[in-house]
């Protein structure tokens, strides 16, 4: 069984939070939680540091890759976000944070969105999955052919 109380909510956070720095009034102490780390002690005179390690790749959100296609598009036919806004019958600021990746629209949003760039759904979604396949197709060293990694199945599947 679980240890939660009924009525509490378990959340599962997708992404981690941002470090923000909270803002800290004169004469008062910063939880431990929001401190800086202690600086790390450095290596043994005449060791060479070793560099830094590399960041990994941010895997790209669903929604970002959505509004550059639709912004790309739109801007393609050399039309005006209220034009597409209007032909859509969504306002005119959701469009615009659809296109940039602030908001998760739903699916009649993106139809409406993609039949008033005159392009069906499943067009919309067919060009998101070609930005998707590469943006995160990575070369694989020593392969010899040019191999991607990632999952052999070339199709498109959306999870809710």
């Amino acid at each position: 069984m679980s240890e939660q109380a009924p009525n509490e909510a378990r959340v599962i956070p997708l992404r981690r939070a941002a470090a923000r720095p909270a803002a800290v009034r004169p004469g008062t102490a910063r939880p431990a939680s929001e401190r800086p780390a202690p600086a790390r002690p450095s290596t043994a005179p005449g060791t060479p540091a070793s560099p830094p390690p590399a960041a990994a790749p941010r895997e790209p959100l669903w929604r970002d890759l959505v509004g550059d296609v639709l912004r790309r598009e739109r801007l393609a036919q050399e039309r005006t976000l209220k034009d597409v806004a209007d032909a859509a019958r969504i306002s005119m600021p959701y469009l615009s944070e659809v296109e940039r990746g602030r908001k998760e629209a739903s699916s009649e949003v993106l139809a409406a969105a993609a039949h008033a760039l005159g392009l069906g759904l499943g067009d919309l979604l067919a060009r998101v999955h070609g930005e998707l396949t590469r943006v995160t197709s990575r070369h694989v060293p020593g392969s010899g052919r040019g191999r991607t990694t990632g999952s052999s199945y070339d199709g498109l599947c959306l999870a809710a």
